[in-house]
Parts: C-alpha cells; structure tokens; sequence
C-alpha cells in the first residue's frame, strides 16, 4: 500500500483533506517522468504536456492558499520568440541529466507572453539511475521587465558617461594644444633673447662683464632647452628629468669645447610635476657648468659622470667631477651655490654637496611621480 494510500485511510479525514493532494505528486511525478523521456525520444526539450502537468502539479494544490481560478488560462508552451539557444540546454540537461535553473520566454494558451523560471532536476535511485525529473516554475515576468528598465537605464547612463568623456577628452586636447603653443613661444623668445645677448657680448671689452653675461646666456638657454621639450612631449602634466639631463650634460660640454673632458651617464627616464620643470632643469645647467668651470679649469682632463635614479620614493641627480674640488667657505659665497639652493627650495628638492676624492658630487633629491 502507498504511503499516501495509508494516509488517506487512516480515519482522519481531516489530515485525508489536508495532506491528500501533496501524496498525489507522486502519481503526477511519475506521469512526469513519462512525458519528459516521450520528449527526449521526440527530441524536444519539454512539449506542451509537460508544461501542462507541470502547471498543475505547481498550483493544483488550493489547500495551501494558492487559487486555481487565479491562474486560469495559465498552460503554456514555446513560442517564436522562444529563445532557441535555451530551449537547446533543457534538452541538453535533459540528455546529460543534470540540474539547470533557466528562465524561458513562454505562451499561455490565449497567445499573451510570460517570463518562466524554470529548475529541472534529475531524482536518481540509490543505483544512481535516473528514475524521475523534478521540475518547478514561476512566473518571473516583473522581475525580468525590472531588469530590462535597469539594463536600458545602464545603457543610457554608459551613454552619457561616453559622451561626457569625449567633451573632456576634447577639452584636454585643446587644453595641450594651448600649452604646447604656449611652450613653443616662450622658447622661442628666450631664443631671441639669448641672440640679443649675445650681439651685446661682443660689443663689450671688459672680460669680466662678458664672463658674467656668458653665464646669463647659459641658464636663458637652458631655459629654452626645458621649454622645448615640454611643447614637443605629449602629456602635459610630466617632464622627463632623466632625458633631459642627458641631454643638457652632452650639449653643455659640446658647446665648451673641451674635448678633453669624457662623459659618463647613467640616466634612467625619471618623471617630474611639468611646474617644477623650470627649476630642476636650471638646477641641473648650473650644476654642469660650475663643474665644467670650476672641476676642469685651466685645460684639466677629467671625467664629467651623471647619474640619474628613479628611487623608491624621490627621484636622484647626481652630478661628479675628479677635479680638484670646491672649498666649503668658497661654495657658499658662489652666486650658483645661492641660485641652486634657491631653486630647489621652489621645486620641493634638496641639494647637498659631498667630496669625490678627488673632486665634487652634488646630489639633488626630489618627489618623482609614477
């Protein structure tokens, strides 16, 4: 006798009334397990009686508060807009046997859509044979229309989003347009400035006075060298300390004329705030020059050995000469001493002086930027 066969005959009609239908599943499970394996052999993934059976063994049972009237009409089955792509993985669960939780596009009877979630789930025997499916749905069409108006409002808002990147990307570009432009004229008049100066060089006899408007000239054209290669780099925000070092370092002892004087450099790309640009880049001429003048006077040979690091936190110059070295009392009466102190102040840098043995290092510390 069946268990749900022995309950109902129990006496208590009560409990008959009120358990008799969830026993009756089983009679409804094993027509089920009929009719999905008859639409294996057609090979459809679940036909119209299926989704039948499956509707009234979800919502016969009225004694648990659900009420047949309020689903009348409510037998479905596939449609056109049916996606294929689904109803292929229920058959495929079905042949491999396997769970799947899938929500399907399906038709009641009168032609209207609904949004069904479907769980199909394989009842194996303790030889691990498949005796049955279990199989649940619910109709999920609010939640699915819900999610529909969260995607297009999604799209829309990804849509602005694009828009509003392009106007700043186009901002931007004018802004480095600007800037670039800006750069280029402010090199090309310290260029003419320079050739100015220099016309009044040679117009002057006193060798002192030409010395020091020498020196001028240098940090005016190390000044249009910093400006030129902000307008030729293309982000505006950084400037390469370390190529531009290298640089300066072979362009100052080319134009010294000293041959004799052999160049080492060991300069690493290392990025710096453009605003402070200016200052490292005169920091590092004058640097150059006080050794070029100082560390090799007179005709002395010797070796110029630039080193530029990108360290953990701040970036590293370091400039050394093997000349004879600089007294301390004498550095700090220096003119150049004073500018480089001065100029690394302003750009958040710190300069610092140490003897080579034989000749003079100067080290300047800064923040670097990643």
């Amino acid at each position: 006798m069946a268990l749900g066969e022995s309950w109902l005959r129990c006496g208590n009609r009560a409990l008959a009334r009120w358990f008799g239908p969830v026993f009756g599943l089983r009679r409804q499970l094993r027509q089920l397990q009929r009719d999905l394996w008859r639409a294996r052999r057609r090979d459809r993934a679940i036909d119209l009686a299926v989704a039948q059976r499956l509707h009234r063994a979800s919502w016969r049972r009225t004694q648990f508060g659900d009420r047949a009237s309020d689903r009348a009409g409510y037998d479905f089955l596939q449609g056109p807009q049916t996606d294929p792509e689904a109803v292929a993985k229920v058959r495929a669960a079905i042949e491999e046997g396997h769970d799947i939780d899938i929500d399907l596009l399906n038709y009641r009877k009168d032609g209207s859509t609904f949004w069904n979630a479907l769980y199909l789930s394989p009842v194996r025997d303790n030889d691990g044979k498949i005796r049955f499916f279990f199989a649940s749905q619910l109709d999920v069409t609010d939640r699915v229309e819900a999610q529909e108006i969260v995607d297009q409002q999604k799209k829309l808002v990804e849509q602005e989003v694009e828009r509003r990147t392009a106007d700043l990307r186009a901002a931007l570009e004018a802004k480095t347009i600007l800037l670039h432009e800006v750069d280029h004229r402010v090199k090309n008049n310290l260029t003419m400035i320079g050739s100015l100066l220099r016309l009044q060089v040679r117009a002057i006899d006193d060798p002192a006075i030409a010395t020091k408007l020498d020196s001028m000239l240098e940090r005016v054209d190390a000044l249009a060298v910093v400006h030129r290669q902000l307008y030729q780099s293309s982000d505006i925000a950084k400037f390469d300390i370390g190529s531009f070092t290298e640089n300066l370092t072979h362009d100052v002892v080319g134009s010294s004329g000293r041959t004799d004087i052999a160049v080492e450099v060991d300069a690493q790309p290392l990025f710096v705030d453009a605003a402070h640009a200016s200052a490292l880049g005169l920091i590092v001429n004058e640097i150059l020059f006080n050794a070029i003048k100082h560390g090799f006077a007179n005709g002395r040979s010797g070796t110029l050995s630039v080193l530029v690091d990108n360290g953990e936190e701040r970036g590293v110059i370091k400039i050394c000469d093997d000349g004879p070295g600089l007294p301390s009392k004498q550095r700090t009466k220096s003119i150049g001493t004073a500018l480089i102190t001065r100029l690394a102040r302003q750009a958040g840098a710190e300069a610092t002086w140490s003897d080579n043995q034989p000749g003079t290092c100067v080290t300047i510390t800064f923040p670097a930027q990643a």
